[in-house]
């Protein structure tokens, strides 16, 4: 799977350089194994934004896109429109992603993050209860999509800021750079995020390729 989600990102337009961050030997070396770049870092990271950021410190380019290695799926165009944001317009620190909900189920589920923006594109609030409020049927709702680009200095600066009550409560970590005033440029995509988190989700995403992948 790892491999899978490294062959994909490698045909992102706007990424000059592709590294695998992780706390587990067994992860650094199956990446070492199919000639990915890897890097071991700390093991006490409270998040992924916190070991992005530890790799980051020793690189020198000035936009880093954190992919999750759990999405085999994952859109090389969808990467590049994260990317993109942040090329567009210079005063954006960092970007994320969103896709319309097609299905209703998922407006109430605490499990999908909705999230609303202004008219130029940027975050309002990210929020596991259903945003906006469904007055009319027709009212378009987004889920957030988990894929980030930062400025470097914004990035390595980020597990600084102050953790606000938005934050706690919701257990959003998006919602720090917001909470201390900062914009999120969020894109919207039309790709479908299929992270493996659990056995069962394996299966599923397995069926998509051909037997020589499972």
């Amino acid at each position: 799977m790892l491999q899978h989600v490294y062959e994909r990102a490698s045909q992102a337009r706007y990424l000059s350089k592709l590294i695998i961050a992780t706390d587990d030997e067994r992860i650094f070396k199956a990446a070492r194994s199919f000639g990915a770049e890897a890097r071991m870092t700390r093991p006490d990271h409270s998040s992924g934004t916190d070991r992005v950021a530890e790799v980051a410190s020793s690189e020198t380019a000035h936009a880093i896109v954190n992919i999750q290695g759990d999405e085999p799926l994952i859109d090389p165009g969808a990467i590049d429109a994260a990317a993109l944001a942040l090329l567009d317009d210079a005063d954006v620190p960092m970007a994320t992603l969103m896709k319309r909900i097609e299905d209703p189920r998922e407006i109430s589920d605490p499990n999908v993050v909705k999230v609303v923006t202004d008219l130029a594109g940027n975050a309002i609030y990210f929020s596991r209860c259903p945003i906006p409020f469904q007055r009319a049927s027709s009212s378009a709702h987004y889920k957030h999509i988990g894929l980030y680009a930062y400025r470097r200095e914004f990035l390595l600066a980020y597990s600084g800021l102050p953790v606000g009550p938005l934050e706690q409560a919701e257990r959003l970590e998006q919602l720090r750079a917001l909470e201390n005033g900062h914009r999120v440029r969020v894109v919207e995509t039309e790709y479908e995020s299929w992270g493996v988190d659990a056995p069962a989700d394996l299966e599923r995403v397995s069926l998509l390729f051909e037997p020589s992948w499972k």
